[in-house]
Parts: C-alpha cells; sequence; structure tokens
C-alpha cells in the first residue's frame, strides 16, 4: 500500500473513532473503566493513547527520557496520566486526522496499525464488532510480520503459518493457522486470545 493510501486510511481511523468515542461518551459513560485487550489499560486509556502518536517530536523525546527511553514504560505512563474527558480525545483525533506526524523511529505504517488494532482494544470488551478495510488489514499484517519490535510476531508464531480466510494473506512455514484477517492481526500483535 503506498503511503498516501496509508495516510487516507489513518485519517478514516481517526474520524471514526472520534465518532464512536463521542457516541459511548454520551450513551454509555460508565464504560470507560471497563478494561480493554491491553494488559493494565481501560477502554479511556486506549482511546488517549490513540492521540498520543500525532504529539511533536520534542514532546516525545522529553516524556521519552523521563522513562528512561524504555518503549513500554513511556507509552503507559503516558496513557495512564492523559485524563482528558471522552470528548476532549475525540476532539484531539478528529483534529488531528490528517496529520502526518508520526512518532520517531516509525514509519507511515505504525499509526495505522496502531488504529486498528486498539480500535479492536477497546471495541471487543464493549461488545462492538469494529470492522477493519481489508486492503488496511492486510498491509498492517505484512509490516507486523516484517517489524520485529515491539510484536515480535514472527518469532513468538515461529513454526506456524498464518493464512487468512477473507483476502489474499500467507505468512510463516509449518501447521497451518486459518482465520480472518482481522483475528490474524490481533493475533501477531498478541492479543491470541481475540483470534481464538
Amino acid at each position: 500500500m503506498d503511503d498516501d493510501t496509508t495516510r487516507q486510511h489513518i485519517a478514516t481511523q481517526r474520524r471514526e473513532l472520534a465518532d464512536l468515542i463521542e457516541a459511548l461518551a454520551a450513551d454509555e459513560p460508565e464504560c470507560w473503566s471497563t478494561p480493554s485487550l491491553c494488559a493494565g489499560w481501560s477502554v479511556r486509556d486506549v482511546a488517549a493513547h490513540l492521540t498520543h502518536a500525532t504529539l511533536p517530536a520534542p514532546r516525545i523525546l522529553f516524556e521519552a527520557a523521563r522513562s528512561g527511553f524504555r518503549f513500554n514504560a513511556v507509552v503507559d505512563r503516558m496513557a495512564r496520566a492523559d485524563q482528558r474527558p471522552p470528548v476532549r480525545i475525540a476532539e484531539a483525533l478528529r483534529t488531528d486526522a490528517e496529520s502526518r506526524r508520526h512518532p520517531p523511529g516509525t514509519s507511515v505504517m505504525e499509526p495505522l496499525i496502531d488504529l486498528l488494532v486498539h480500535g479492536q482494544d477497546l471495541c471487543v470488551p464493549l461488545g462492538i464488532d469494529r470492522a477493519m478495510p481489508d486492503d488496511a488489514a492486510v498491509a498492517a499484517a505484512h509490516r507486523v510480520w516484517q517489524m520485529g519490535f515491539p510484536f515480535q510476531a514472527r518469532r513468538r508464531l515461529a513454526g506456524g503459518r498464518l493464512v487468512a480466510t477473507d483476502v489474499e494473506f500467507d505468512v510463516g512455514e509449518g501447521r497451518p493457522h486459518h482465520a480472518p484477517i482481522r483475528d490474524l492481526l490481533m493475533q501477531m500483535t498478541g492479543r491470541a486470545a481475540v483470534a481464538a
């Protein structure tokens, strides 16, 4: 997938999630404390995290230094510390929908991966069936398979072959595991229970 198409998907995902967050804030305000699929994070923490990809690089580097440049520590601390109400989180997603910023050291694809996967992280526990665009999910899954850190999908899933049942996607070697691309992407990013 080319960069322009990736950015179009990112903008669409941000706007759709902003709409969803606003609707949940109005209709189900109690949902924000619901545990998400991200260990230790609530639905609110995941929603807040989705806005952090567009922070200016100096702010990201400052926050990273505060956490000893440990990736997981800085991401976790920033999500938990971000106490904006859901309406403000939705506004930030909508305002930055077209932003081309992404965290230092990442590609244009990483924000799309974040939006696709974290969209499920907050929707699945709330019983919301959120579809993924096929081409975006395939591109994200290929990137996750290739990238190593932080998911280590190729290493974690060594000895298995992941085959999508709904699109053209086939990676790995060994015993085949067949599932829709959405479930494979979630499995590749460490959400094996969802794929099962």
